[in-house]
């Protein structure tokens, strides 16, 4: 499935992503206050800081916007995990500060990853199965990671799956539990103790 095209009257590309960067920041504290069904796009548009007018010149629907929340998550996941990657050689150091900046991200994004999976079941089915496929990407890309930084360890493809899949839930679970998680932990101390969990699981020594 290609990436959902989300119309805009404006050409100009980067204008488009200045504002709908704003329309994201604005409706994910109305989403988290109000709910997605209770909010308007007039209340998001105000939140963003511009017209109604001008929120309709960037998008089509409120569902848009709700898309847009969820496709900016997983984007940004794509993108600092790629920086990382492009950055070192295959080690179980590389994997360490994959799993790192993920963790770091999830922490920065929280908010919108709540968002995202509290509301997500309002997005049309074409879209509800674009952001699967793209969460599917995210292990993909994890479980990648563990096998080009691990091949002398022969994990079998089943708990590779298993292992990236726990690592992108563990990123999340920072946010979906920090009432309390972020009072018993840092966030260092909290990835810190994933890792020594991972590391003991995949039977490495420190």
């Amino acid at each position: 499935m290609e990436r959902k095209k989300i119309l805009s009257n404006v050409k100009n590309r980067e204008l488009v992503m200045k504002r709908r960067n704003q329309m994201i920041k604005g409706a994910i504290s109305l989403f988290k206050e109000k709910g997605f069904h209770r909010t308007t796009t007039r209340e998001i548009a105000k939140e963003s800081g511009f017209s109604i007018g001008t929120l309709y010149e960037y998008i089509r629907t409120k569902e848009d916007v709700l898309f847009l929340v969820c496709d900016s998550i997983y984007e940004q996941v794509k993108q600092r995990l790629e920086l990382v990657i492009a950055k070192e050689v295959p080690s179980v150091k590389m994997l360490k500060n994959v799993v790192r900046a993920y963790f770091e991200l999830m922490d920065e994004m929280q908010e919108e990853v709540l968002v995202m999976y509290q509301e997500v079941k309002s997005l049309e089915k074409e879209a509800q199965e674009y952001v699967l496929k793209k969460e599917r990407e995210m292990v993909d890309m994890l479980k990648q990671v563990i096998e080009s930084c691990l091949p002398e360890h022969n994990i079998s493809d089943m708990d590779t799956e298993l292992i990236a899949n726990n690592i992108f839930i563990q990123g999340q679970m920072w946010g979906f539990r920090r009432w309390i998680l972020q009072k018993q932990f840092k966030l260092d101390e909290y990835i810190d103790r994933q890792l020594f969990y991972l590391m003991r699981v995949l039977l490495i020594e420190e």
